[in-house]
């Protein structure tokens, strides 16, 4: 993921959240130098993923498929390519949180060896108050 890159990753992020990351999010995410990148298909981008690398962590930050290539298992690539990437970088441990509502979100990350390792309680914004975060790990 590149600056260039931000006028399409800001038009799909507010289709899937309520509370999107902003333009500022991405942006400092690039400056501080974290893994982004961006899932292409037909030379569009579909779908892009950060991840801040910390001494021998992972951390998933935002993993997100556009709606209309939801469901084909780009989703999943994606993760795959970020688990690929945080094991380049010899990461020990990958964590992630995702809210408790995001029951389709979870189950792909335990397909792919993810744990709950606990809960980070009134973690998410949400539209009537705040939601709860399910802690995700995985040992790579």
């Amino acid at each position: 993921m590149t600056l260039d890159d931000l006028d399409v990753v800001m038009h799909i992020e507010p289709t899937l959240y309520s509370h999107p990351w902003t333009l500022g999010n991405f942006k400092d995410s690039l400056q501080a130098g974290h893994s982004a990148w961006v899932l292409t298909l037909a030379g569009e981008i579909a779908g892009y993923a950060v991840m801040m690398l910390v001494l021998d962590e992972a951390h998933l930050l935002n993993i997100s498929v556009a709606q209309g290539a939801q469901g084909q298992g780009h989703g999943r690539a994606l993760l795959q390519q970020m688990i690929t990437l945080a094991r380049h970088h010899q990461a020990a441990n990958m964590f992630l949180e995702v809210r408790v509502s995001n029951t389709s979100a979870i189950g792909l990350y335990e397909s792919q060896g993810f744990c709950e390792m606990g809960l980070r309680r009134n973690y998410y914004p949400a539209a009537h108050g705040r939601e709860d975060a399910v802690l995700m790990g995985l040992a790579l």
